[in-house]
């Protein structure tokens, strides 16, 4: 029986669980949670009422939550390309990775891009300073953790670089990463130029207009 992962391909939580489908050539049925498709919302909202994605449906199960869904493929669905390290001391620093990216800098990048969905009157005018603080000082540790490493954890690609992926993709777009930190900004390419982060990136690109901030004419 063919996946179905309920999601859209501008979401960074999306992409999170498209770069180990893509990873490891896993066939899957996109369902897109696109206005253009008004059928998928309906759908997904009698599976998981919060109505958040990505979903993954294996069969009978529903399978929430980014992580969680990279880890059950990892169990149902394995692949040449192992996104959790057997070794249970380098898959904690890969799922410690993970939380960071997905906690400190995914987190912080979604914070101006909810305010500015507000209306005008409701936006937070001092929003945009305190999340620039907050992702430079991740930032700089990033910028420190990646010094002599190609990928964010464990020494290979990972469940970690999943959530960096997408993460550190719209965070430059909402603070662009200092010169001054040049690990992290040879990292974030590294990532950019790996096939599945590309293809991502690319099946995104007709949905830009969607970024409330304005999507910068780069990447």
């Amino acid at each position: 029986m063919t996946l179905k992962l309920y999601g859209h391909p501008f979401s960074s939580y999306t992409w999170k669980a498209l770069i180990p489908l893509y990873e490891n050539g896993v066939a899957f049925e996109l369902v897109n949670v696109d206005p253009s498709n008004p059928d998928a919302m309906p759908r997904l909202l009698a599976m998981w009422p919060p109505g958040k994605f990505p979903v993954l449906i294996d069969g009978d199960r529903v399978v929430l939550e980014s992580s969680i869904i990279i880890e059950h493929l990892q169990i149902h669905h394995p692949g040449p390309v192992r996104l959790i390290p057997d070794d249970p001391e380098a898959a904690l620093e890969v799922r410690m990775l993970d939380r960071i990216f997905d906690n400190h800098v995914m987190g912080q990048m979604q914070r101006p891009v909810a305010n500015a969905l507000l209306p005008s009157e409701r936006r937070d005018a001092a929003l945009a300073a305190e999340v620039d603080a907050s992702l430079d000082t991740i930032y700089g540790w990033l910028d420190r953790w990646l010094e002599r490493r190609d990928w964010a954890a464990a020494g290979q690609f990972s469940l970690a670089d999943c959530a960096a992926a997408p993460a550190l993709f719209y965070a430059d777009w909402v603070h662009p990463i200092a010169p001054g930190f040049s690990n992290l900004k040879a990292y974030r390419s590294r990532l950019l130029a790996r096939p599945s982060v590309a293809r991502a990136v690319d099946e995104a690109r007709p949905y830009r207009s969607y970024f409330p901030l304005g999507a910068p004419d780069r990447d």
